[in-house]
């Protein structure tokens, strides 16, 4: 798509006629010889043998004379509408990795699947929700790792954290030090949001920072941490003595991540299948909106060049043709 920046300037087109109709016109040259036909007969406002304006180097002139003012009203040539990834938010997701996290006690598509893998499920669509956000990922076992830095490549994160497997950071948790992690990454970035999603179904097990420490030092920092404790709270098993209800989430240690979440001024959340999950992710949409202002443009590029370009040159034509004419 083409838009003009100064189209005023296409008031200046009738000048031309206006000038040649104000103007006097110039004596006509006496000519008593027969002369051989030159470049100059076909020069502007001359006649030819029967009296009639030659139209070609009038053609020829009004062309040129359109082509400037065009370049004149620079042309500028819009590309299709492009998201700009602006934020206000730096959110880094924790996820844990640990040996019980592969406990089968979540439904998924009418599917019996792990706590991991309703995790991955669920944060992707999470993921996919922020836009204009810069998300990063960390991955927690025994030891905290720092999967993906802060980006706006939120589909590659993604593919990252699909990736993840149970036990790849070990078989412990390591709370604290993913709190530590994240807290050390985020400093590094200004924003008027540091946000941490902290996602565990256990205590603190490993690691050299105690979680409440940690969390106090995030409050230092200005980073919010949502924890999500996940995990159902009972289930069936069968054993040889037949049929009994067991609690899978006997080792989650609510009290530290609840502390965790009011040190920081954020929340604790209980997830016990994917749809408390669900709402869950929704309700952090509510808590953390997204900025949208200003997130859309479309690019521009000058073209003036061109009706330039083509304005000279007719332009030089037609001085050519008077010029050849002397």
């Amino acid at each position: 798509m083409i838009e003009f920046a100064w189209p005023w300037a296409f008031l200046l087109l009738p000048l031309p006629l206006l000038a040649r109709r104000l103007l006097p016109a110039a004596a006509p040259r006496r000519q008593a010889s027969l002369r051989v036909p030159r470049l100059a007969d076909f020069r502007l406002g001359e006649a030819d043998a029967g009296g009639r304006l030659r139209r070609g180097p009038l053609v020829l002139a009004a062309l040129g004379w359109l082509a400037l003012l065009t370049a004149v009203a620079r042309p500028e040539w819009l590309g299709e509408p492009v998201d700009l990834p602006a934020s206000a938010r730096d959110l880094m997701l924790a996820v844990d990795l640990s040996r019980s996290m592969q406990e089968r006690d979540f439904d998924l598509a009418g599917q019996r699947v792990d706590r991991l893998t309703a995790t991955k499920a669920v944060a992707s669509e999470f993921i996919a929700r922020r836009k204009g956000d810069r998300l990063g990922l960390v991955l927690f076992g025994e030891q905290a790792y720092l999967q993906t830095p802060l980006t706006f490549d939120h589909e590659t994160l993604g593919q990252l954290l699909d990736e993840a497997a149970i036990g790849l950071a070990g078989q412990a948790t390591a709370i604290g030090d993913a709190i530590g992690l994240a807290v050390k990454r985020l400093r590094e970035q200004p924003a008027d949001s540091r946000v941490l999603v902290l996602m565990t179904d256990g205590a603190n097990t490993a690691g050299e920072v105690d979680p409440r420490q940690a969390a106090e030092l995030a409050a230092r920092e200005g980073l919010t941490i949502y924890t999500i404790g996940i995990g159902a709270d009972s289930v069936l098993v069968r054993d040889i003595f037949g049929t009994r209800r067991v609690n899978p989430s006997r080792d989650l240690d609510e009290a530290m991540l609840e502390s965790i979440a009011a040190t920081t001024g954020g929340r604790y959340f209980r997830a016990r299948d994917t749809r408390e999950l669900r709402q869950i992710y929704a309700l952090l949409d509510e808590l953390e909106p997204l900025e949208r202002d200003g997130q859309r443009f479309r690019p521009r590029r000058d073209i003036f060049e061109w009706p330039l370009a083509l304005g000279l040159l007719c332009g030089s034509l037609v001085l050519l043709g008077r010029l050849g004419g002397r």
